[in-house]
């Protein structure tokens, strides 16, 4: 069976995205990046990784879910963003833009989605944001992988959105902190 996760930049104050949406305060240059992308390869757009001389083949991933507000922060240059992995996007108001060949735009139900995708042959399933989506799937995340920036955003997104109080509890697996002042803290379910 595959697993589900939640990989994703966090502020120390557990925001993954400012109130109007912006992340361009987590650090995207220091000694984490090269670490990080070691491990999770492939978890960029398949265009900026090109620019950058990344590889995306051989990572962890080949099916990536997100959010329409997630989905929408590369709209209108980047339709398919995720070229190289299966994209999923959820939403009930939107329709999928032009130029979104590989997106498989869904208004179904993201917890019958996610248990369908676990039971398919495969890599792992990257839910990559945003927070309502991933309040919806707290459930179902396997692993949470947390990218945390040494910065306070004071407001925004929540990482789980507004899921309601209901302790689960996690198992570390994994904590690097990186001179960057980023720390890669990876969980399993319990």
């Amino acid at each position: 069976m595959r697993d589900l996760t939640y990989y994703v930049a966090v502020s120390a104050d557990g925001f993954i995205a400012g109130p109007s949406g912006e992340f361009d305060a987590f650090l995207f240059e220091g000694d984490h990046m090269a670490g990080i992308w070691e491990k999770y390869r492939g978890t960029a757009p398949t265009d900026l990784a090109a620019a950058a001389g990344l590889a995306v083949d051989g990572g962890p991933f080949d099916t990536v879910l997100m959010g329409w507000n997630t989905y929408a922060v590369g709209l209108p240059a980047q339709p398919d963003p995720y070229r190289h992995l299966r994209q999923i996007v959820f939403s009930r108001e939107h329709e999928a833009p032009d130029g979104a060949a590989g997106v498989e735009l869904t208004d179904r139900d993201p917890v019958e989605v996610v248990r369908e995708l676990k039971a398919e042959d495969g890599a792992g399933i990257w839910l990559c944001g945003g927070g309502a989506l991933a309040a919806v799937l707290a459930d179902e995340i396997d692993r949470l992988v947390l990218k945390i920036n040494p910065v306070l955003f004071g407001d925004g997104v929540r990482l789980f959105g507004d899921r309601p109080y209901r302790p689960a509890a996690l198992r570390p697996v994994a904590v690097t902190p990186y001179e960057s002042g980023v720390v890669l803290a990876e969980y399993a379910r319990g």
